[in-house]
């Protein structure tokens, strides 16, 4: 292994049997996926740029991104707090919070993430809405008309957008508990127990000790549920969210230029995707030389 290391840092004489050992060695570890996705990019963002049927799906397919981003970081800003919340509730001693959190999760890992958005965006917020101004009646009438009537005015149209933040943010908010839990798991009982025998609380305990450590075992699980959320945010074109996947459709089904919308909206993905997992490494990076 040294042998290697050393050809590897100091390249060996042309022409020789170790040179050509150097050679294969260079080949092998080089990263020919990534060449091969800069080379997709790179042809499509020439044809873009060159061919007039690419340049009009791509300045009308890239009116969406500001949807799909800004859908993608409310939705997962939004599971990261729900996820925390239910990661707690898995580990907790109470029954009731155990169970609670149990159920949601197994509910929500049961059901197709398609149907979710369905189900929560046409069923579960109008049901909601309808229970809050229920609610705001019953409060008016027995003398509480501030809080009663301001949820009985509650409005009954909530927008797709709104809806499509809500549903991801549900759904992921299972898969980022189980991340949460088995993050805080993986902190050894000795430092709770430590921080309880110093005075802290459970929950100063949790808030200064475990936390911290475990959100920073689990941000390469974090960092991959966020670039899975990027993709799976196009499903929320079924409500007719006007995000980039939705625009894409639109412009094919108009110009029936499929290949043109479809492969200029396949390499936004996977451009956006690419350039998020080498941030997640450069970060991942950063927390190894740190933590030396």
């Amino acid at each position: 292994m040294a042998q290697l290391s050393n050809a590897e840092a100091r390249p060996p004489l042309r022409n020789t049997p170790e040179y050509r050992e150097y050679i294969k060695i260079k080949l092998r570890a080089a990263p020919w996926w990534l060449y091969a996705i800069f080379a997709i990019a790179i042809f499509t963002f020439i044809a873009i740029f060159t061919n007039i049927p690419f340049q009009k799906a791509f300045l009308f397919i890239k009116a969406g991104l500001s949807v799909t981003i800004t859908t993608t970081l409310m939705a997962f800003a939004f599971a990261l707090f729900l996820g925390l919340l239910t990661g707690l509730g898995r580990i907790s001693d109470n029954t009731f919070f155990k169970n609670l959190a149990t159920l949601y999760v197994e509910l929500i890992r049961g059901i197709p993430m398609l149907v979710l958005i369905f189900f929560i965006a046409f069923v579960g917020i109008p049901g909601v809405v309808t229970g809050i101004k229920s609610l705001g009646a019953w409060l008016v009438q027995v003398g509480a008309p501030g809080i009663g009537g301001w949820m009985a005015a509650v409005k009954n149209e909530v927008p797709m957008n709104t809806r499509a933040v809500i549903a991801l943010s549900t759904t992921y908010g299972a898969f980022l508990a189980e991340i949460f839990r088995a993050g805080i798991q993986s902190i050894g009982r000795g430092q709770m127990e430590a921080a309880r025998s110093q005075g802290m609380s459970y929950w100063q305990a949790m808030r200064y000790i475990i936390l911290p450590q475990a959100i920073r075992n689990v941000l390469p699980a974090l960092g991959n549920d966020f670039i899975s959320m990027l993709k799976d945010s196009s499903l929320v074109s079924v409500l007719a969210v006007r995000d980039i996947t939705q625009i894409a459709k639109l412009y094919a089904g108009r110009t029936f230029q499929f290949q043109q919308a479809y492969i200029t909206l396949a390499v936004l993905y996977l451009t956006m995707t690419v350039l998020l997992s080498f941030l997640m490494k450069y970060i991942e990076k950063r927390i190894q030389k740190n933590e030396r």
